[in-house]
């Protein structure tokens, strides 16, 4: 008999994500590069040019920073505070992994506000603890309702709350008071706070003095940001001790040196993020205005990408995918009828809404 994991891996689900099934491509016999991807959310308009010619650059024969050292620096000197309070991973993904691996005890409840990323929940079961749910109401537009979330933490007494702000999928985005109200309920219990869309919120407000507070990890995505999902950048800031305790488990050269330096390339492009962020507005007020006039139900959102009901939304992806276009079917969330589209470019956007015009017509 082979050697079996540990009780809380045995029964592990793997989170779904957005992005291309190349699998699924082969099978239907779709060209993966013909595809227009609105699955995943992040900036269409990125990189800039200068870090794609810098490319060629980069020295690949030797090991990356473990620290991230420079590009460290370069995010303490744009955020306005210490490098010794930010820690830099291969996405935020693998610092919600190490959160878990280092606080989270069997049994622990830890508190997720759904409908939500589904790693948060993974990274609960890896590290044996008890995910505890308060969910949104459709009814309610899918804003929580923080009192209710005061409750639930005032009789579990969870060692840590995830809040995906903005929320994802459904782009909710909470205010500084209603923060602030979560943490006074909080004691001791750890906040993570997932801001990896941030960016894209017009009006968002400065959450960097919350880690002054103790408990508190501010999770943010160059991968989002910037446009680099195939290279994998994300960062945490917290306060001195959680970031030594998070280097403790780091895995040694976790962030490749092309990350590393495609971000700080990066960072030196604010002007071209704050331009591509109008295109990527414009963008979305074109895909919510084209998607309401046919008739769908677009949710307001505070991020770029935004929640729309289809009826069915396996099917409705399916029917896109005929037509080269990919869409986060939100079953995964718990949201059958519903798919998420994140906006790319307009003529990407205008085969978008040729498709869903010419799926409707067709009765499919």
């Amino acid at each position: 008999m082979s050697l079996q994991p540990k009780r809380c891996i045995a029964g592990l689900k793997a989170c779904a994500h957005g992005g291309l099934n190349y699998d699924e491509l082969k099978e239907l016999g779709i060209d993966a590069n013909a595809v227009v991807d609105f699955s995943v959310s992040t900036n269409p308009f990125m990189p800039p040019p200068e870090i794609r010619d810098k490319m060629k650059d980069f020295a690949i024969e030797r090991y990356p920073d473990s620290q991230s050292s420079v590009l460290r620096q370069r995010l303490a000197e744009k955020l306005h505070i210490s490098g010794e309070n930010i820690i830099v991973g291969s996405g935020t993904t693998e610092i919600i992994r190490l959160i878990a691996l280092i606080y989270f005890r069997q049994g622990d409840a830890v508190l997720i506000m759904e409908p939500t990323y589904g790693e948060y929940e993974v990274a609960c079961r890896i590290a044996g603890s008890r995910p505890v749910k308060y969910r949104a109401l459709e009814k309610e537009v899918f804003s929580p309702n923080i009192d209710e979330v005061i409750k639930v933490i005032r009789q579990q007494h969870p060692r840590a709350v995830f809040i995906c702000n903005p929320n994802n999928p459904t782009g909710k985005y909470l205010a500084q008071a209603e923060i602030e109200s979560v943490m006074e309920a909080l004691g001791d219990t750890l906040l993570v706070l997932d801001e990896a869309y941030v960016a894209f919120v017009g009006k968002s407000w400065n959450s960097l003095d919350l880690i002054e507070r103790g408990n508190v990890i501010i999770m943010r995505s160059m991968t989002k940001d910037y446009g680099l999902p195939g290279l994998r950048l994300g960062y945490a800031v917290a306060p001195k001790e959680i970031i030594d305790n998070l280097r403790l488990v780091m895995p040694p050269w976790n962030v490749n040196i092309i990350a590393q330096e495609a971000g700080i390339a990066a960072l030196k492009q604010e002007g071209y993020l704050r331009e591509s962020l109008v295109k990527v507005r414009e963008s979305k007020q074109y895909l919510t205005k084209e998607l309401s006039r046919l008739g769908f139900s677009v949710m307001p959102s505070d991020a770029h990408y935004f929640l729309v009901k289809v009826g069915n939304a396996p099917e409705c992806r399916r029917e896109l995918l005929k037509y080269g276009i990919m869409v986060r079917d939100c079953t995964s969330f718990g949201l059958k009828e519903y798919i998420r589209v994140s906006p790319r470019t307009m003529p990407e956007c205008k085969k978008l809404i040729k498709a869903m015009t010419k799926i409707i017509s067709e009765g499919e």
